[in-house]
């Protein structure tokens, strides 16, 4: 069985990892949460992050056929729809982005003309389904609870976790965002750890501590052995009480006002008004 190539590439300004993962030089590649810098103090746009990867596609002469997204990301702006526009390929997420869509209409007022079914993506995967890469295969496997809609992708002896999982040092993803929710984090964690041992789990962000370098790769064994939230012999519910008490002291992501209602827009930027300017809104006093 042909094992996928992977090349990763980090974006210090969000902490976030992007992959690559194709089955040969020459061939075919999928693209996972690629991000678009944006200034949060200037309102600019900017392709630096997705440029590189946009480079080793070229450099590699690889044909894109999926832009995958794990989730509608809060922590930075989704660079699939560039990415698309420069390289082709279909971008996809998993079906439970139409619920995420519903939550967060309200919140910016999107207005009856935002449709609230996934449309905007090319593909929207159902748990377990099976799809191509080249002469890869990969799985799509609904893993919520940080959202309603994360998805993992497993290709070959990888799986790509999203904001499931963080580095065994780091623990896992917050759960209160609308719509997460922590019982369901650990149900799905549970099903990343009964894979085999030595699968590698891709992490989506590292927030490293002082003490080693950013990383993004880590074991089935090494997270039952040394997650800090979710090791081996952890319940359900200390789990639920130890992410709950976390949650409660954290900040909200400072980009996530404009990253999700780009994200749930699959990267697609508002449409210009009449003076020819793009805005994002900025909902006051609602989260």
């Amino acid at each position: 069985m042909m094992q996928p190539q992977l090349a990763s590439f980090f974006d210090p300004a969000t902490s976030t990892i992007s992959h690559v993962v194709y089955d040969q030089p020459g061939g075919q590649a999928a693209i996972i949460d690629p991000v678009l810098d944006y200034d949060a103090t200037s309102g600019r746009i900017a392709h630096h992050s997705a440029g590189r990867v946009l480079d080793f596609i070229r450099q590699q002469d690889l044909s894109v056929q999926w832009i995958l997204e794990t989730h509608a990301h809060a922590d930075h702006l989704s660079a699939a729809a560039w990415l698309q526009q420069q390289a082709g390929g279909r971008m996809a997420i998993g079906q439970g982005i139409a619920q995420v869509q519903q939550l967060f209409k309200g919140i910016f007022n999107l207005g009856d003309d935002f449709p609230c079914d996934g449309s905007q993506f090319d593909h929207l995967f159902a748990d377990g389904e099976v799809f191509p890469i080249g002469r890869l295969t990969a799985r799509a496997w609904f893993v919520p609870g940080h959202t309603p809609a994360d998805m993992a992708y497993q290709i070959g002896d990888m799986v790509f976790v999203g904001d499931t999982l963080f580095m065994p040092d780091v623990g896992s993803a917050r759960c209160d965002f609308p719509g997460g929710n922590a019982a369901m984090l650990y149900q799905s964690v549970q099903k990343l750890l009964s894979l085999p041992d030595d699968t590698r789990l891709l992490m989506c962000h590292d927030y490293p501590p002082p003490t080693r370098p950013i990383a993004w790769q880590s074991t089935v064994a090494e997270q039952k052995q040394h997650n800090i939230h979710l090791h081996g012999g952890i319940s359900q519910s200390e789990f639920v009480a130890l992410r709950q008490a976390r949650d409660a002291t954290l900040d909200l992501p400072q980009l996530i006002l404009p990253a999700i209602q780009v994200n749930i827009r699959a990267g697609q930027l508002p449409a210009a008004e009449n003076n020819g300017v793009r805005y994002l809104k900025i909902p006051l006093d609602m989260l």
